[in-house]
């Protein structure tokens, strides 16, 4: 299947649960990701958006459900399943170039040192283009701003041409100007390409612009909508079961009163599960 194929969903969960323990995550949880859709996935600590992410990459099994990607089982290694980590900053010194970075998306699925190519080279310089590392292509990994190795990070992703990029917490400890360009960049990749996004953050606000739906997940349950009618007080205090405030301000979103007390002022409840 390519890119161009009609389909109506890429990403299937039904009836999904998933439990550590005695705790429940969350369950009964049925989402569909249609292409070119940027769902965002919130919630508190603890609330299981990374293992999300984890059950939709085939490292963690369901404890009920199903998951589905373009309409079959969805397993393990799929490389039609992009992903974008944590912003972590490569060590000083690392002996690797962004171009190099990228070309591991192209060929670390494969066993031994991969031989020069000159279709490889143009593939690489693609997709440095494409989410526009061109000028730093040939700079070490290790020297980039936070946002730059972002960029060249969504640049691997890509390299499987995926349907699904699945980006977790990627805007984290960048400064607003790059959490900008990032979620930029990302937002206009999926509807350029089609391909589904789930956007795990803990802050809506540099997303909010480009978020289609919201996956809320909170105390073992969750809620599914858009953001207005997700991120509303009376939602969020039925879903923590205590009182919640949630207030607009001046285009952002502020959450006050949460159990855990954990949020940045801006929205939400951060840290990943």
């Amino acid at each position: 299947m390519t890119a161009s194929d009609p389909v109506s969903s890429v990403l299937s969960v039904r009836d999904g649960g998933l439990s550590f323990g005695g705790r429940t995550l969350w369950s009964h949880l049925d989402l569909e990701v249609a292409p070119g859709e940027i769902v965002a996935v919130l919630g508190a600590n603890g609330s299981g958006k990374s293992s999300l992410l984890k059950a939709i990459l085939g490292q963690l099994r369901l404890t009920s459900g199903s998951i589905d990607f373009l309409g079959r089982p969805g397993r393990r290694g799929d490389r039609r399943i992009g992903y974008v980590p944590q912003q972590k900053l490569a060590d000083d010194g690392t002996p690797l170039r962004a171009r190099d970075l990228v070309a591991l998306g192209l060929t670390g699925h494969r066993w031994g040192i991969p031989l020069p190519s000159a279709a490889r080279r143009r593939q690489v310089d693609a997709l440095l283009a494409s989410v526009g590392a061109t000028a730093y292509g040939n700079v070490g990994v290790s020297t980039l701003s936070g946002g730059e190795q972002q960029r060249v990070r969504i640049g691997q992703a890509l390299a499987g041409d995926p349907r699904l990029l699945l980006c977790d917490e990627p805007l984290l400890s960048l400064d607003p100007a790059h959490q900008r360009s990032v979620s930029e960049l990302i937002g206009r990749l999926a509807h350029e390409r089609g391909f589904g996004v789930l956007f795990v953050t803990h802050d809506i606000n540099p997303i909010l612009d480009m978020v289609d739906r919201v996956l809320y997940l909170a105390g073992g349950s969750f809620r599914i909508g858009t953001p207005d009618d997700v991120l509303t007080s009376a939602v969020l205090s039925d879903l923590y079961g205590s009182p919640v405030d949630v207030i607009r301000s001046h285009g952002r979103v502020i959450v006050v009163g949460t159990p855990d007390g954990h949020h940045d002022g801006a929205h939400e409840l951060g840290g990943a599960a």
